[in-house]
């Protein structure tokens, strides 16, 4: 009876995330394999031969691994940080870290042109006190991309690392330390091992919003093509919208390849879960 009534409770978001979500995901799917009619993986064919659409995939994964690999760099110390605080200053600090979460993505963009531009703050700053004598092209290039999408998902990496790092046990750091291990060994071997799962999921969390992300791509990335702005080019501007699915598709593929092999990396990095 217990079982039914929990099944009873679950049906409703069940058939709301099937009518809404995977209906829709698999006439995306469906329609790709066909063109006028006719069954042909055409579609894929000629995506993966045209070296203009494997430019943006490759720009699009490079731009997205570089952002995930650096909101670890510059996450994994501040959330460590933030872990080791009493309640009260943790409290404080990740309501600073969650804070950009809370303004549009179209305004941090906006605010990112007017720093990284010609004649925008950092140029006028470097020009000013020397380092440089001409203005660098920073905006409308991948670099661009990837500091505003840091900017972006940095607070997603520290929401999941802070929640792991605080529950480890800080004994353990002794233990190491007392059987020889320096602080820093005892660091690398204890605390980033323990730490695996909140990586992975930041990771993951990082890596698929880059993959997807659209506005901040749009606004800083100028010509620079990624799949997000490549697909939205295709079905509202060209009105493409074959061409569109198969990239989505493409999209969805890439999204579960990199999740099972984060998964595979953290089975092998922290096997014991």
């Amino acid at each position: 009876m217990k079982k039914t009534y929990l099944l009873l409770l679950l049906l409703p978001g069940v058939l709301f995330l099937t009518v809404f979500m995977v209906v829709p995901i698999l006439l995306t799917i469906g329609s790709t394999f066909f063109d006028k009619g006719t069954f042909t993986f055409a579609g894929y064919l000629n995506f993966f031969k045209d070296p203009y659409f494997l430019k943006i995939v490759w720009t699009t994964l490079r731009v997205s691994l570089v952002t995930t690999v650096l909101c670890i760099i510059l996450g994994f110390p501040v959330a460590y940080f933030i872990s080791k605080q009493g309640p009260r200053q943790k409290a404080i600090l990740l309501a600073l870290a969650i804070f950009p979460l809370l303004t549009s993505s179209v305004v941090r963009s906006f605010s990112w042109m007017i720093i990284l531009g010609k004649k925008g703050l950092l140029n006028n700053a470097l020009i000013a006190i020397g380092l440089i004598k001409e203005p660098l092209d920073i905006l409308y290039t991948p670099a661009a991309m990837m500091i505003g999408l840091i900017h972006l998902f940095l607070p997603l990496i520290l929401i999941t690392l802070v929640g792991v790092l605080e529950n480890i046990d800080p004994d353990l750091i002794k233990a190491a330390e007392s059987l020889g291990a320096n602080r820093f060994k005892a660091f690398v071997k204890v605390i980033v091992p323990l730490s695996v799962p909140g990586l992975i999921i930041g990771s993951i969390l990082v890596f698929v919003g880059s993959l997807t992300a659209y506005t901040t791509p749009a606004l800083l990335g100028g010509k620079q093509r990624v799949i997000s702005t490549f697909l939205y080019q295709n079905a509202i501007t060209l009105n493409d919208w074959h061409l569109a699915s198969v990239i989505a598709v493409i999209m969805i593929v890439i999204t579960f390849v990199v999740i099972a092999l984060m998964n595979k990396l953290a089975t092998k990095l922290n096997p014991k879960g």
